[in-house]
């Protein structure tokens, strides 16, 4: 099946065709006609299976008939992070540059002014995230009454940070009669009963089990305590063929520590996670698709929908805590029908989480066995006789050696030591130094008057 048997538009395939792509993937083959026939819809596939493209092309072609009014969108497009929301404008822009679509970023780290000014000038699509859209919409600078179209991306992610009630706050606000898209790699119990809740009779779309990761990344487990795990991570990098990978820790520090940690060990390496600013995270995240960095450290932040090319490899740091998020960091790799590779470092502290994620997957990772380089052992601390050294003045070494204790019965008791004259006692424990003379040992002692050391200098020229 081509792109051009699914209806759309010419000038929108002929941007897909110069966007370098014929054929779509079975989630974009059966949600586009879908879609194009506004029916509401489910949508379950594995992630880096073209999900986005799959609600964007179609927008496209419903949006391009129309008129926009200020303040309020034509469509809304909720994503649970920044990341994953600029990825989605980068999408419309790639797609939509043979029609006039206006568009708007709604997301927090960055100043609301520009985005309160595209507003006023009325905008087809609308990507946001559920905080800055709210926070907007309490200060009366956008109206949500005239959405026709609303995308739900992401929705377990949506689950698994708390913006489950804000979705279904929007949803309230939002007309009845709109078209109503909901795209997730898993499905839990939460989630299904927000689709029963706000969409109409929708078409269900399953290309993969729930929570399967792609047949094309070889996954991988390795064993290591958690005091050699950043070594284990380091031989790694250097003998798997690495082009270029993506570092996932749980927690933020860890993601700073380690992108420090392979800086000082030679790795071009940078970080993104939830501390930094947006432009900080933009920064990096462009450092790492231009070529400038060649690993990228990452919390979770980066786990769902960022799709960089070419990324042969993900390390799991830490085992994620919680299965799905498991699923959507190793679809990192192996996107666009590439291979790739998935490296999970296992110490005692993980083995529960990694269970979970082998019975989510319903297979067994296998193990990856790893042989660190030996290092070099250490020398015995040589002696200073066997250095040829001679101990230093005061050292522990030049101290006689203590004279053994008398028996308990044959000890001075301490009323008998008080007793004696105090010079005694200190008498008998300061050390006897001999006192060494002067003249040679070997000669008979010298007569009164008599010298027998050696002639001073001066007085044997004076003798000549």
């Amino acid at each position: 099946m081509k792109f051009a048997d699914l209806g759309l538009s010419d000038e929108l395939l002929k941007s897909v065709l110069d966007a370098g792509y014929d054929e779509p993937t079975p989630i974009q083959a059966q949600a586009i006609p879908a879609v194009l026939m506004m029916k509401d819809i489910i949508g379950i596939a594995q992630t880096g299976t073209g999900k986005t493209a799959g609600f964007v092309l179609p927008m496209i072609d419903i949006l391009a008939h129309g008129r926009r009014r200020a303040l309020m969108p034509r469509s809304l497009i909720l994503e649970p992070t920044r990341e994953l929301a600029a990825q989605v404008a980068e999408n419309f822009e790639k797609y939509g540059k043979n029609h006039d679509l206006k568009m708007a970023l709604l997301i927090g780290g960055v100043q609301m002014g520009d985005q309160v000014k595209a507003l006023q000038e009325g905008v087809d699509v609308l990507i946001a995230t559920p905080g800055r859209l709210m926070d907007l919409f309490e200060r009366g600078k956008i109206l949500l009454t005239g959405c026709e179209m609303l995308v739900i991306d992401e929705a377990d992610r949506m689950l698994d940070m708390g913006f489950i009630p804000d979705i279904e706050n929007i949803c309230s606000k939002l007309p009845t009669t709109r078209q109503t898209l909901l795209f997730s790699a898993t499905m839990p119990p939460p989630i299904k009963k927000l689709a029963d809740k706000f969409l109409s009779n929708p078409k269900s779309i399953e290309v993969a089990r729930p929570a399967a990761t792609n047949t094309n990344i070889a996954q991988f487990k390795v064993r290591s305590t958690t005091r050699q795990k950043r070594e284990v991570l380091r031989h790694l990098l250097r003998t798997d063929n690495v082009s270029t990978a993506i570092i996932f820790a749980n927690r933020k520090t860890t993601v700073r520590e380690l992108a420090k940690s392979l800086q000082r060990h030679g790795f071009a390496a940078g970080e993104i996670h939830g501390d930094m600013d947006q432009s900080a995270r933009n920064a990096e995240l462009q450092k790492f698709k231009d070529g400038e960095i060649s690993i990228l450290c990452a919390s979770d932040v980066a786990a769902r929908g960022l799709d960089v090319k070419g990324v042969s490899h993900v390390f799991n740091f830490d085992t994620p805590w919680h299965p799905d998020d498991y699923v959507h960091r190793v679809g990192r790799t192996g996107r666009g029908g590439a291979t790739g590779r998935a490296f999970t470092l296992v110490s005692d502290e993980d083995s529960e989480s990694i269970e979970n994620v082998e019975k989510l997957q319903g297979t067994k990772i296998p193990e990856f066995k790893v042989e660190l380089p030996g290092k070099e052992e250490r020398k015995p601390r040589e002696s200073g006789a066997e250095r040829d050294e001679e101990p230093k003045r005061g050292s522990r070494r030049e101290r006689p050696a203590r004279e053994e204790r008398k028996p308990r019965a044959e000890r001075e008791s301490r009323p008998e030591r008080e007793a004696r004259p105090e010079r005694e006692v200190r008498a008998e424990r300061a050390p006897r130094r001999e006192p060494t003379p002067y003249r040679d040992q070997s000669e008979p002692p010298s007569k009164p008057g008599e010298w027998n050391g050696p002639i001073p200098e001066f007085l044997a020229v004076s003798a000549l």
